[in-house]
């Protein structure tokens, strides 16, 4: 593509690659969706039809190796890079082990040139990166793996709960889905700092935004970012008529939503995250909040901590589709958390669950200014106070790790 002697040639040399990159995602991720989709709604007619479907198991992470896969033939006929000429390089590139199979979606503009800088050991970026580790570690061991037993319990039977506990399994997967995502990107991107990569960041402690634009730039940043690039902006961006921003932004929510899962109830996630974007997009004050909340202050203002709850709030219905199982059960469950029933008192509140909650969100908080929450967390502090710290959060990974198998989330995307 890059060799080509005419624009037509590299037009044909680069849609055969997007449609081979693409076809590959169909195939595995899609077919039996569509498959599927197209003899429900034969039958909804009246009319039986008997469709073929796929009996493979999905490679894991394919939507984010092809969507690597995809910057990089984007990149390279935008003229924006040269194909890479070295075979190991361009391997360690597509494989580069620490974001194989989670992200973050890295660029070639980005990674490509620090694979071929030549690089030596430096202690202060292995020390930030074994920091940044054990970080992630917490997050998905304690946190996350703590939320998802009782989450996983209230949605798999969320018809013997009362409104009040259905709220409480609808915020314990907010919080489960953070720190299981969270937590594997803080793992990916200390594990390159140990080789002297820096991986793009992917969380930006969104939990703490002002409103839901906010919310998408600190949230799986790198996906957000690569839909922005190479669908958002070429669609139109936010250029042109107010209906041009409105159907730009309602594509990309929905293809976002299509990208995590063949599946309506991450189709509805993601036209309901449009939804909520949009009073910002229409009234144009979707940058109003770019900097982290109350940066150099102790506390948020009132208002400020009235943007938070309501934005969380919406957030948290918003999971409620991406968890169910079907669009009904999210229907369903929505409908009796917003009944009489949500001022009776939880079935069970798990009081460690909760404390270690307050804990871990009162570091997020005092944290929020750095890269990730202990980047900074003592540095003021006697050697062995830090270390003493370090040493709790280590206890707390073996204390309260779950000692069943319990994978990450996106690895099934």
């Amino acid at each position: 593509m890059y060799d080509s002697k005419s624009l037509v040639a590299k037009k044909i040399w680069f849609w055969i690659s997007i449609i081979v990159n693409l076809g590959f995602l169909a195939t595995f991720k899609y077919f039996n969706f569509f498959a599927e989709s197209f003899a429900d709604s034969m039958s909804q007619l009246g009319l039986q039809t008997s469709v073929w479907t796929l009996n493979v198991i999905l490679p894991v992470g394919i939507s984010f190796y092809t969507f690597h896969g995809l910057s990089y033939v984007i990149d390279i006929y935008k003229n924006r890079i040269a194909p890479e000429r070295d075979f190991v390089d361009y391997s360690l590139f597509v494989s580069f082990f620490p974001l194989l199979v989670a992200g973050p979606i890295e660029r070639a503009t980005h990674l490509l040139p620090q694979i071929k800088r030549k690089r030596s050991f430096n202690y202060v970026n292995a020390a930030d990166g074994l920091r940044q580790i054990l970080w992630g570690l917490f997050k998905k061991v304690v946190i996350a793996d703590n939320c998802a037993e009782y989450a996983n319990e209230i949605f798999n039977h969320s018809a013997s709960y009362s409104g009040s506990t259905l709220l409480l399994g609808a915020l314990f997967f907010t919080f489960q889905i953070y720190c299981d995502f969270s937590g594997y990107s803080d793992i990916a991107l200390g594990t390159a700092r140990l080789f002297g990569i820096d991986l793009l960041r992917n969380f930006a402690f969104p939990y703490f935004s002002r409103d839901i634009a906010e919310f998408w730039r600190r949230w799986h940043i790198s996906l957000s970012t690569w839909f922005k690039d190479y669908l958002y902006i070429p669609l139109g961006g936010s250029k042109g008529s107010m209906w041009m921003k409105i159907r730009n932004t309602f594509v990309i929510f929905i293809v976002s939503g299509f990208w995590h899962g063949a599946n309506w109830t991450f189709i509805i996630w993601g036209a309901l995250n449009a939804l909520f974007i949009m009073p910002s997009i229409i009234f144009n004050t979707n940058r109003n909040n770019m900097e982290i909340v109350a940066k150099g202050k102790l506390l948020p203002s009132v208002k400020e901590f009235f943007q938070i709850i309501f934005t969380f709030s919406l957030t948290i219905l918003a999971w409620v589709f991406f968890r169910a199982a079907t669009v009904s059960q999210a229907i369903q469950y929505l409908t009796n958390i917003f009944s009489v029933e949500i001022f009776r008192m939880p079935h069970e509140v798990p009081k460690l669950v909760c404390i270690l909650l307050v804990i871990f969100m009162i570091i997020e908080w005092i944290g929020r200014e750095g890269k990730y929450a202990i980047e900074n967390f003592g540095s003021n502090w006697r050697p062995i106070f830090r270390w003493s710290f370090y040493s709790i959060i280590i206890f707390c990974i073996g204390m309260y790790m779950q000692t069943n198998e319990t994978g990450f989330i996106y690895f099934q995307f």
